[in-house]
């Protein structure tokens, strides 16, 4: 048990990485996915299949499964990849209660139709969910199939969800797995979580503990722990009980910077790979976070931490020469059942932005926006062909554009954003449209719309989120959705620059 938990008024330690379903987190599209998961086994044929990362949430997602599904489904759970073909039939078998005479021989596929169709007479609909599906042997992977096969006149006795790493799809593109793969009629891909699905997730799992108080975990906590956990769920659970650890150790009830850097220094996965100094200034800290956790048993709760040394400011990056971006190359089509995901047709014609210097914030700055009461960053002429751009009456288009203009008016010089595209194509509907399908991949709070008046006409931009730096930038980019890394020319680039442009 967490030695924190009455510091911080937990009931419950927040982030084991068991999974308990209470803590499931719906966000970063986790809800929808398991919401269309249920959807799949419930009315569709065929099978399903979940990839991601290791850490990435994919047994959660399964065990939500399992408690969401309605009482006329009858679930098989395999979680290990190493049966043989023989072995998946005995397991599938015992869970149904095949009845069986003793000594008999291994179960064979006439049995276990049989078995199934005693079920689907019920009115029960039988799944597999088979766990680890990427370390199962190709002649295992040929079971699934075969167990596919099952039907009773032009109804499929079996319905089959595979969960995996992104191994899996490799193995699926053998050319003996040809027919497997054509049986697979859903995909369903658990993305890392960029940072402000990070910061919801730290509060959500929080509050699920029963925490009560204001947030726990600073912005800038938030921003090392989600660069350091590459957006992966386990990871930062890892990390979040060793970073108010650490909070607890030093007598404090918020997570700063310098805990969430003791708590990375810790974790051997994620290394912060920053300067030497500020490993060395660290190194101490992780020390006491190490002998914190050893001697908390036996009440000694006191650790001297290094202060860390003060972290740089932001420095705005060097701004090269902006040139019009030629057209890109053809995408192949997205596959069957996916909506496209840019405005149709996109126009991936970019607008030269004009350089911009952008003023390097004095030393010792931290603050990512502008302090309160500061003039707008604005001009009243760039507020005045932001807001000439009507949204005819489209609730996302307009809440998208008024958020945007907020971060315009306040985000500092130095402060990076990531464009997505900037298209000629300002019809409302269209941008509405795209708005609409967005918000099933990338939170859509962090998604921003930048009417841009050139000559007589409006472009439409659209960037998304905001970073300290534009490493930190790049690397939010490298955790997008595949459909967006595929569909966009994605482009770091600095309020100064959009301002510019504005």
């Amino acid at each position: 048990m967490a030695v924190y938990l009455d510091h911080f008024g937990l009931a419950e330690a927040p982030f084991r990485i068991t999974p308990h379903p209470e803590f499931f987190f719906e966000g970063a599209g986790r809800g929808a996915t398991l919401e269309a998961l249920v959807y799949a086994i419930v009315h569709d044929e065929g099978i399903v299949q979940v990839s991601g990362e290791i850490g990435s949430g994919k047994t959660m997602l399964c065990r939500m499964l399992l408690e969401r599904l309605p009482p006329q489904v009858q679930t098989v759970f395999l979680a290990n990849p190493s049966y043989s073909r023989a072995e998946m039939r005995e397991a599938i078998a015992e869970e149904l209660g095949v009845a069986r005479a003793p000594g008999a021989g291994p179960v064979s596929i006439r049995e276990l139709q049989a078995c199934l169709l005693e079920h689907f007479g019920a009115g029960r609909r039988v799944v597999v969910l088979i766990d680890e599906a990427h370390a199962m042997a190709p002649e295992a992977l040929e079971e699934v199939r075969l167990l596919s096969n099952l039907e009773a006149s032009r109804h499929k006795l079996l319905q089959i969800v595979l969960f995996g790493q992104p191994e899996l799809d490799q193995a699926l593109e053998a050319p003996s797995m040809r027919q497997l793969k054509d049986r697979i009629t859903h995909r369903f891909r658990m993305r890392p979580l960029i940072e402000a699905e990070v910061a919801r997730y730290l509060s959500h799992r929080m509050r699920a503990a029963g925490y009560r108080g204001p947030e726990v975990f600073s912005r800038a906590a938030v921003a090392i722990l989600a660069r350091a956990s590459r957006g992966l769920t386990r990871r930062v659970n890892v990390l979040a009980d060793k970073a108010l650890l650490a909070a607890f150790a030093s007598g404090e009830h918020a997570v700063s910077a310098a805990h969430a850097r003791a708590a990375v220094s810790d974790s051997e996965f994620a290394p912060l790979g920053s300067r030497g100094a500020r490993r060395a200034a660290l190194a101490g800290a992780a020390a006491g976070l190490v002998a914190l956790g050893a001697a908390a048993g036996a009440g000694l709760y006191a650790w001297l931490a290094v202060p860390p040394a003060v972290p740089p400011a932001p420095r705005a990056a060097p701004h090269e020469a902006l040139t019009a971006f030629p057209e890109p190359p053809a995408r192949p089509p997205a596959p069957a059942g996916v909506a496209s995901l840019a405005p149709e047709p996109t126009e991936a014609e970019r607008a030269p932005i004009e350089a911009h210097s952008a003023p390097v914030p004095s030393a010792g700055s931290s603050a990512s926006q502008a302090a309160p009461g500061a003039e707008p960053l604005l001009a009243a002429a760039q507020l005045k062909r932001l807001l000439g751009y009507s949204s005819a009456g489209n609730r996302l288009l307009r809440e998208r554009i008024a958020a945007a203009r907020e971060r315009l008016e306040r985000e500092p010089d130095w402060r990076w954003t990531l464009e997505l595209f900037l298209t000629d194509n300002s019809d409302p509907a269209r941008t509405e449209r795209f708005l609409l399908r967005a918000q099933d991949l990338v939170p859509l709070e962090d998604l921003y719309v930048i009417p841009v008046l050139a000559g007589r006409r409006y472009r439409i931009r659209v960037t998304l989120g905001a970073y300290g730096t534009r490493e930190e930038a790049l690397e939010a980019a490298r955790r997008l959705p595949p459909k967006y890394q595929r569909a966009f020319e994605v482009v770091p680039r600095s309020f100064a620059e959009l301002r510019a442009a504005v």
